[in-house]
């Protein structure tokens, strides 16, 4: 007879990528890179276990859009105070919070509980093609869907 084994969260076995967002379209590089952080990429995946994987990505403010989402999307947020709804556009908020912009496209896409925000943190992004997470020895993470094979 065959038993299905469930995982438990285990931290030693969690691998480390590293993913160059320089060549990578934002919303097919979040989702892939959601998919990782939940863990769904390994045949041990269990819902209700954290079994994902640590994502470092770089190069943050090199993210390309595809379409008029340059000149279209905005992000709204609101202060709390009566009439405090701020928008800005994406090319602001590149040039402002480049982080920020990656980081709100793979929220979006994990699960909105107390598990989600606990493999959210499990993300770490840098503006920058430097980041001190060396020493994890992180493998590169190629989705292949990325801006060169569109050409």
């Amino acid at each position: 007879m065959n038993k299905t084994t469930f995982a438990t969260t285990n931290r030693a076995a969690a691998q480390w990528h590293v993913v160059d967002a320089s060549q990578e379209v934002l919303g097919r590089m979040a989702a892939n890179v959601a998919r990782v952080l939940q863990g769904k990429h390994k045949p041990t995946y269990t819902p209700h276990a954290d079994v994902g994987d640590f994502v470092v990505v770089v190069n943050a403010t090199k993210i390309q859009v595809t379409g008029r989402k340059a000149e279209k999307k905005v992000y709204r947020r609101y202060t709390g105070y009566p009439g405090g709804q701020v928008v800005e556009s994406f090319a602001r908020m590149q040039e402002r919070h480049p982080t920020e912009i990656v980081r709100l496209a793979v929220r979006r896409m994990m699960p909105k509980t107390t598990m989600g925000r606990h493999m959210l943190r499990k993300l770490k992004i840098y503006a920058g093609n430097d980041h001190p997470h060396h020493a994890q020895k992180p493998e590169a993470l190629a989705f292949g869907t990325g801006v060169e094979s569109r050409k």
